[in-house]
């Protein structure tokens, strides 16, 4: 099981070059009804030894199953909060007790909870001590963006960001640059009586999609018109505030528009086979610059990137 659907074209091509295709069923949502029900078949009838899935693959109807293995166990994607609201990870711990079978719960980050069971003997604690390949380990650095503009910069990308991906560019490798915000700007205000523009249902701050040139609700899909003047005082100062992944793009092509960007976010991925489309582009395409959210920063293997930034945009 992997927590992304993202992970899951990578996940595969290794298997399917260990095991072979005929050992090999995917499950996810975004398989069409028909591809679904050819995996589904498949496993029900025997034809594979081995399902690879996002949460809802823990239901994949293995008669005689011998182990679960949960990748990156962590993740709050194994929970689901739509309707039926399940975790994925409970399941596959009754699944396991059912079948009188091991589980294995894998991350380098692993959740209190398993980690407190795993200290207190309920569950068997295996470390890993050593990167692969005898791999060292990167050097990390932390920008403060608050000097940066006390030092005259008001972009969102910092002197020491500039400088890495111009070196970067120059030498022909890759560079990823990671945002846990999608969209264009995170709300919209007014800069007279600070009126916010939020979600009629939820009640939180609409975010600004510009390529879409609305606003929309993040959690539940609602979504409106850009809000030129202020329902409250009727002014005309709206402000946007924040940074998204969007405008992040927007910035890098304006610094850097002799390098190559994709992006990759949900609304990047909406259509079928995408996030996999996306990976091969950036991987065999010699792309310059991944942008995305939390899932370009999740077990890929690129050997070209030597530049990863979690960045946090004014």
């Amino acid at each position: 099981m992997v927590p992304e659907i993202s992970l899951t074209p990578q996940m595969v091509d290794r298997f399917l070059a260990r095991f072979g295709e005929s050992s090999v069923a995917v499950l996810h949502s975004k398989l069409s009804v028909g591809e679904r029900y050819d995996e589904w078949n498949k496993i029900g009838v025997g034809k594979v030894k081995i399902v690879i899935g996002a949460r809802s693959g823990i239901f994949a109807p293995i008669s005689n199953l011998g182990i679960i293995i949960i990748d990156e166990e962590h993740d709050e994607s194994y929970k689901s909060d739509m309707t039926p609201r399940y975790n994925a990870k409970d399941i596959a711990k009754y699944l396991a007790k059912q079948n009188n079978i091991p589980i294995v719960f894998g991350s380098a980050t692993p959740s209190i909870s398993s980690f407190k069971k795993a200290e207190s003997g309920e569950m068997e604690l295996v470390r890993l001590c050593a990167r692969a390949n005898e791999a060292s380990l990167p050097e990390v650095e932390v920008v403060d963006l608050r000097q940066e503009l006390a030092n005259g910069n008001r972009s969102p990308i910092s002197r020491k960001l500039y400088e890495a991906i111009s070196k970067n560019i120059k030498n022909k490798k890759q560079t990823i640059l990671f945002l846990n915000r999608r969209g264009f700007s995170t709300f919209v205000m007014c800069r007279d009586c600070g009126y916010t523009v939020k979600c009629t249902k939820c009640n939180i701050s609409l975010t600004y999609h510009r390529s879409e040139d609305r606003l929309k609700c993040h959690y539940c899909g609602y979504g409106s018109d850009l809000v030129t003047v202020c329902p409250e005082c009727t002014s005309k100062n709206i402000k946007h505030f924040g940074s998204g992944t969007q405008k992040l793009e927007t910035e890098i092509k304006k610094i850097f528009p002799e390098a190559s960007t994709i992006r990759m976010d949900v609304d990047t991925v909406g259509k079928k086979n995408s996030h996999e489309k996306i990976l091969n582009q950036f991987q065999n395409e010699g792309i310059d610059i991944l942008i995305g959210t939390q899932m370009v920063v999740k077990g890929h293997h690129f050997p070209n990137v030597t530049l990863v930034r979690s960045c946090c945009c004014r």
